[in-house]
């Protein structure tokens, strides 16, 4: 049997970018899954609900003042639509928690995982903009609701892009 050579961390200071990976990661998690989405599953109808405890009244004021001026699909919450939700609160959010471990450490397990999220990403933020552009609950806003989610339909390709090589976070040991 043929022992793998082993692997060593490369630094997180010889590898500036995945600090970049690691904010948008962070801010999925914090902001965009736990309170903008986790709002459309807590609130059925924006229009007539009471105060959840979380998310704060201050971020539901915000999520629904995008909503209202911006996006009509979010304000209507079709069931595919929170399909969408239920996949990024069980499933990405605690992805972004190994994801920003496994960068910050560079370690190597998190590359299928990482892989795996940017494909379904990529189908997910292509059907909502799609959704966004031409169905039933199109934004009259297209360039700011396209601009909003560009992020989050580029991020996963660079997320392919750096997670690609064999060990896109070690080297062999000294």
């Amino acid at each position: 049997m043929t022992r793998s050579p082993v692997r060593t961390p490369i630094p997180l200071n010889r590898r500036p970018y995945d600090v970049a990976f690691m904010v948008f990661f962070f801010i999925n998690l914090s902001f965009v899954t736990y309170v903008v989405d986790l709002e459309q599953l807590v609130i059925a109808n924006p229009d007539n609900y009471v105060q959840p405890l979380w998310p704060p009244a201050f971020l539901l004021d915000l999520v629904h003042w995008w909503g209202r001026n911006f996006d009509p699909l979010q304000w209507a919450r079709p069931p595919w639509w929170r399909m969408t939700i239920w996949i990024d609160v069980l499933g990405f959010g605690p992805f972004y928690v190994a994801a920003i471990y496994a960068f910050y450490k560079g370690l190597d397990w998190i590359k299928n995982f990482g892989l795996v999220w940017a494909g379904l990403m990529i189908a997910n933020v292509s059907i909502i903009l799609f959704e966004e552009w031409l169905g039933p609950y199109a934004t009259p806003e297209r360039l700011i609701v396209f601009a909003a989610n560009g992020p989050w339909l580029l991020f996963p390709f660079f997320v392919i892009a750096r997670l690609w090589g064999e060990h896109p976070f070690t080297e062999p040991a000294r």
